[in-house]
């Protein structure tokens, strides 16, 4: 194949890759008007986001060991009583990066 064949190709599959992505957004929101806005299936998709943050978090936190655990634990805590997010999140590195020094 030449040099312009590849070039236009890969356009092609650009082109056609953007058009699926906002295609799947698209349809998305299109199928988010027709969704029930209350009983089960709201409280369900309300406590979604939660439920996915807990499944990025967890085996992060379980492949840190211990010291991983407590550093959640503590920023968690930090969190709730401060409300200062990147403050807990200094305090969790912080526990982190002094176990990994003495370890």
């Amino acid at each position: 194949m030449s040099v312009i064949t590849d070039d236009i190709t890969v356009f092609i599959v650009i082109i056609c890759s953007a058009a699926v992505t906002y295609g799947l957004r698209i349809g998305g929101l299109l199928l988010s008007e027709r969704l029930p806005s209350s009983g089960w299936f709201s409280a369900f998709m309300d406590a979604l986001p939660g439920t996915l943050l807990v499944s990025l978090i967890a085996p992060g936190i379980v492949a840190s060991g211990f010291w991983g655990g407590v550093a959640a634990l503590c920023t968690a805590v930090c969190t709730y009583k401060t409300g200062n997010v990147f403050l807990a999140m200094s305090l969790g590195v912080a526990i982190v990066a002094v176990s990994r020094q003495f370890a």
